[in-house]
């Protein structure tokens, strides 16, 4: 079957050409304009040689170019890598190598670890995204991004969707999990498209709905369940390039915010500013995923605000929904609802048995449906691992109850959540222990208040050398992007460890109270 994911703005195009598609900072933009403004990057990457299926890294902020860049993507027929802004130029450099991508699209304010990461690699075509309104010419060795989005040359290919087949990688978007460095899901243009219709459908969006943008576009929660979604249903999107509690409240009264999907620490924070004194009658639909929502944060945000909170749940591999909490009527707080339209669920025992429902039988969380990655990228050992006896194996604990309502008990052993964002352990020990001060090392996560969980390095230094905790964060944080490195370091003389020699990271949470 052919199809192209790009069909969802070619569609809404067609249906409402002079609706907005997007708000930002006060401007708009039409349905109409982006479908042409993507058509010509789209006509642009094709011209300078680039065949279905290469790779193109976009590294940017919530930006409208970031949807000229993703959709020209997708109707070129190439595959999407969004890469995190805030990365530092050695991780922008594993990513572009990892997935050999081509060309990088990469923002102003972040140009100097973009561009000393394509030194590194070298052959990556690079475009640069300005800043506002800047006018300043981009670094040495970049174009800027106005070069893909000008009038295709004599000669170019025509515009118009790419032909692919359904189950062709439209996106490789990379997730750690806890095991070791970034890897690529490919994520293909139906499971996309299938995740959007869906999810829009249990919603209930309506084309006059105007959405909140603040999920990162980079981030499985704000392309899928945000970008694709709205222009599926023709809606609009309210885009916030960071969040920030009191002018995100600004933002939503002046667009008319009539949907809010975010993490549970953007819940919280809501509630921390004068809401009262916006006009915020609009709001319909709250939803929260990425992390478990707590009962101290949604009930009184709900009495707030006059809204119900639905609650859900997915990964990366399952291109953001998996589960959800369907309406007011139909849910069970602190549960992650229902699985969605065809996509079938399973808790299993160490053996791989089915566990009856009940909270007793906790057991893995097991996916299957149209929902699931069509594996990681250039690595079929962990694809098969992975995706195994007919299911996808998250690594999650949970159980299911009698009335098919599913709830987490616990995460990927060794995830951080902070803010929203994962960070995992394994990747920020690896960039730790190319100290020369530092034998060993453990990361975990411990409670906090504002941010969910706060980075924890436990470390050893090595034998004879002074080691102290600056120095540490000092070292992670020239490498490693804002999120990710450790606000407390711990100095000890030895890490516990178990029979085989393996950290016991139980007794080190134990410690934080985690």
């Amino acid at each position: 079957m052919s199809f192209n994911l790009a069909t969802l703005l070619v569609e809404s195009a067609r249906a409402t050409p002079d609706k907005a598609v997007w708000k930002f900072m006060g401007a708009s933009g039409t349905y109409r304009e982006l479908d042409e403004a993507s058509d010509r990057v789209a006509a642009n990457l094709r011209a300078r040689g680039l065949a279905p299926g290469d790779r193109v890294a976009v590294c940017l902020p919530n930006v409208p170019q970031f949807l000229e860049a993703y959709w020209g993507i997708m109707k070129a027929g190439l595959v999407m890598v969004p890469l995190n802004p805030l990365l530092k130029a050695p991780e922008i450099a594993y990513h572009l190598s990892d997935a050999g991508a081509g060309v990088l699209i990469a923002y102003e304010l972040f140009a100097a670890e973009s561009m000393s990461a394509v030194t590194e690699v070298g052959d990556v075509a690079t475009f640069i995204v300005p800043f506002l309104d800047s006018t300043a010419p981009p670094p040495e060795g970049a174009e800027p991004f106005a070069a893909l989005g000008a009038p295709a040359t004599q000669g170019a290919p025509a515009a118009g969707l790419v032909l692919r087949n359904s189950d062709d990688t439209a996106v490789l978007l990379y997730t750690s999990g806890t095991t070791g460095r970034p890897k690529g899901a490919e994520l293909t243009h139906f499971q996309l498209y299938m995740n959007c219709t869906v999810a829009g459908e249990v919603f209930g969006v309506q084309i006059d709905d105007v959405a909140l943008a603040v999920l990162p576009f980079f981030h499985v929660f704000g392309l899928s369940s945000v970008v694709n979604l709205v222009t599926r249903f023709n809606g609009t999107l309210s885009i916030v390039p960071r969040f920030e509690a009191g002018p995100v409240l600004d933002v939503m009264e002046a667009d008319g915010v009539s949907v809010f999907l975010g993490v549970p620490t953007m819940f919280q924070a809501l509630l921390g500013e004068d809401y009262k004194a916006r006009d915020l009658s609009r709001l319909r639909i709250a939803v929260s995923g990425g992390a478990a929502m707590p009962g101290e944060v949604m009930r009184p945000f709900e009495a707030a605000f006059g809204i119900v909170i639905l609650e859900g749940y997915g990964l990366s591999e399952t291109a953001s929904g998996a589960t959800f909490n369907r309406s007011a009527l139909e849910r069970k707080p602190l549960s992650v609802g229902k699985p969605l339209w065809g996509v079938d669920m399973a808790v299993l025992d160490e053996d791989g048995h089915v566990l009856a429902p009940g909270s007793d039988h906790v057991g893995e969380i097991v996916i299957r449906g149209h929902n699931v990655m069509k594996g990681y990228f250039g690595r079929p050992e962990e694809t098969a691992a992975a995706l195994r006896d007919g299911w996808f194996h998250t690594g999650d604990l949970g159980y299911v109850d009698e009335d098919g309502f599913y709830f987490i008990v616990d995460r990927k052993k060794d995830l951080i959540i902070r803010g929203g964002f994962n960070v995992y352990p394994r990747e920020l020990e690896e960039v730790l222990l190319e100290h020369p001060s530092i034998a060993e090392v453990a990361v975990i996560g411990k409670p906090d208040a504002r941010l969910g969980e706060e980075v924890v390095a436990v470390v050893v230094p090595a034998a004879g050398m002074t080691l102290s905790a600056q120095d540490v964060i000092t070292f992670a944080k020239a490498r490693m992007a804002a999120y990710k490195y450790p606000r407390e370091v711990r100095i000890v003389d030895a890490l516990p460890k178990g029979p085989t020699g393996k950290i016991l990271k139980t007794d080190l949470r134990r410690s934080t109270g985690h």
